[in-house]
């Protein structure tokens, strides 16, 4: 038998029911809630789907709410950083087992990026909306690493980042031998003596009023560090494996800590085995050598500053430059820097 242009049984005829009408269908609309007037938070953690937040974002510390969140899903798969400034609804009063709801995530000053590797074309976002990075390196034990010093250099400055240069455990080795590869750059530095506690007033002056990202490879006491100056942060701290001269990895996740009396923020991040710098552009990390750009100039339009196997392209003009300009040890060692950098980007990394 037919019913409304449809073919049905005797048996089934009363469990089918008609295609809905269009005056019976819910109404599309391109209209969104408008969320401006939402409170403002900070996230200061993110940690397997919750986000941790403070609010209202930018007021004095004491009269700051932690708030526990959880991304709407009107976000889809855009991700959420420390640092973000994002709005917020739901219930913000920060009681135990209360969920308050992240709703849009507010323009990014900056974002400090990086890549697993220099073959990998997927970006990471590290942070966002800090305004300098504290490159944390030791004088000995673990022995600095001159080109993850760098690669940090090149990150924050594609970043828009105003770098610092921290050297820890000075008195476990001389820290000359890591300041002469950048004598010829405008880069702030700080002594630190963590047995003496020497050095740690000046960071903490070079870091008030501002948010600063930690970055450094593992062991070089950077927890320590974050510790002295805001002892109650409770950073997990660890040793150096005496047979691998590395350290271990005290810090899991990233956590952006106040410091006191409402100077400024530190994002400690875990320690770092490697800096991808895939998304950087060749032509671009000579801006980070500063010294170096009057000699780049006078290279070929299509130099490259480094051949296939690392080394010197005949025709590039830095070499001479270098030795007329940065005699020594220093010149010589930012170029070898800036080709080691160019050369780990067209050698896809294994």
């Amino acid at each position: 038998m037919a019913r409304d242009g449809y073919r049905v049984s005797q048996f089934d005829e009363d469990s089918i029911s008609g295609r809905p009408t269009r005056g019976n269908s819910r109404r599309r609309t391109k209209d969104r809630p408008d969320f401006s007037k939402a409170e403002v938070g900070q996230v200061i953690g993110v940690d397997r789907g919750r986000i941790t937040c403070l609010v209202p974002a930018g007021e004095l510390f004491e009269n700051q709410v932690q708030v526990t969140t959880v991304k709407a899903r009107e976000l889809g798969r855009k991700g959420v950083v420390i640092g973000d400034r994002v709005r917020l609804v739901g219930d913000l009063s920060g009681a135990v087992d209360t969920l308050a709801r992240l709703v849009e995530i507010i323009d990014r000053e900056t974002v400090l990026t990086r890549t697993a590797d220099d073959s990998d074309p997927i970006e990471r976002v590290i942070v966002a909306n800090a305004d300098q990075m504290a490159i944390v390196t030791a004088a000995a034990n673990p022995e600095p690493r001159i080109g993850l010093i760098d690669r940090a250099l090149v990150a924050a400055f594609e970043a828009g980042l105003e770098p610092l240069l921290i050297i820890t455990k000075v008195d476990l080795g001389s820290p000359q031998a890591i300041l002469d590869n950048y004598s010829g750059m405008d880069l702030r530095h700080i002594e630190v003596n963590q047995q003496t506690g020497a050095g740690i007033s000046e960071v903490r002056a070079a870091l008030s009023g501002r948010t600063t990202v930690f970055l450094g490879h593992s062991g070089v006491g950077k927890s320590t560090l974050v510790n002295s100056l805001v002892p109650d942060a409770l950073r997990t701290t660890g040793e150096v494996n005496d047979v691998t001269g590395r350290g271990k990895h005290t810090s899991t996740s990233a956590r952006a800590i106040p410091l006191p009396n409402d100077s400024g923020w530190v994002i400690d991040t875990p320690g770092l085995r490697s800096f991808g710098l895939a998304h950087v552009k060749p032509e671009d990390i000579i801006e980070s050598f500063p010294e170096l750009v009057d000699g780049a100039n006078e290279c070929p339009r299509a130099c490259t500053h480094v051949n296939s196997v690392g080394q010197s392209p005949p025709d590039c003009a830095l070499d001479e430059w270098v030795s007329q300009n940065h005699a020594g040890s220093a010149g010589e060692g930012r170029l070898t820097s800036l080709r080691r950098l160019l050369f780990a980007l067209q050698t896809p990394s294994s």
